[in-house]
């Protein structure tokens, strides 16, 4: 699993991303909000923590842009005792947890952990791009016309609606969507990638799935 960490204060930020990576999470830095926001906008995250307390652009701020962007990966926002309205502010916002300084590793691993195990009641259950829609609850795709799908079909077009525009790996989509089928290969990626996209073309959907057999993948509206 993969954890950006937001943290303007360079000792603290190496400090979680050893304890995180030693408990086995693939871990990204940034200094500052501006480049959590570009780092969110081109990696599939597992979970976020943010500083509130940020140069360039806080952690508030940058929440917001990913979310605007529809990312709905769980964050967990870092705050001072005093800033209270700052916590308030960022649950508002769509933060799903804080954290008050200082704190003990363990709560915060605890922490995450927690919002990753939630992350399924973060997700929309009417997922649009373009002029798709897929309703995650009845596994039902929508565009010109319908149809339903499996449902490791709707689970993988889940996945992808989820990170659009991202270049996502056979590995990447084949650790979330098969998680409970640790036994497969990872080529039946390939092979419900293929199922997909003859699906988009019967719905006359104009949003299409980029890769070959190796991979990557990317979701986007047709041009």
């Amino acid at each position: 699993m993969r954890i950006l960490i937001a943290e303007d204060e360079e000792q603290l930020s190496r400090a979680v991303a050893a304890v995180l990576g030693h408990n086995g999470y693939e871990v990204d830095t940034a200094p500052n909000g501006e480049a959590a926001v570009m780092l969110a906008s081109e990696h599939v995250y597992d979970c976020m923590v943010f500083d509130i307390m940020m140069p360039v652009m806080d952690g508030i701020e940058a929440m917001q842009k990913i979310r605007e962007k529809g990312d709905v990966t769980p964050v967990i926002l870092l705050t001072a005792k005093a800033e209270v309205e700052d916590r308030i502010q960022g649950l508002d916002a769509g933060a799903d947890d804080y954290l008050t300084k200082p704190f003990a590793m363990g709560e915060l691993s605890a922490r995450i952990r927690s919002v990753i195990r939630r992350r399924g009641s973060f997700t929309p259950k009417l997922l649009r791009l373009g002029n798709l829609s897929l309703d995650t609850e009845q596994q039902e795709l929508k565009a010109v016309n319908s149809i339903r799908l499996a449902k490791k079909e709707s689970s993988l077009l889940e996945y992808f609606l989820l990170n659009s525009g991202k270049d996502l790996t056979s590995g990447e989509i084949f650790q979330r969507v098969w998680a409970d089928e640790p036994d497969m290969d990872t080529d039946v990626v390939w092979v419900y990638v293929s199922y997909l996209k003859n699906k988009l073309m019967s719905v006359s959907a104009n949003v299409i799935i980029e890769g070959e057999m190796t991979g990557p993948y990317r979701l986007s509206v047709r041009k």
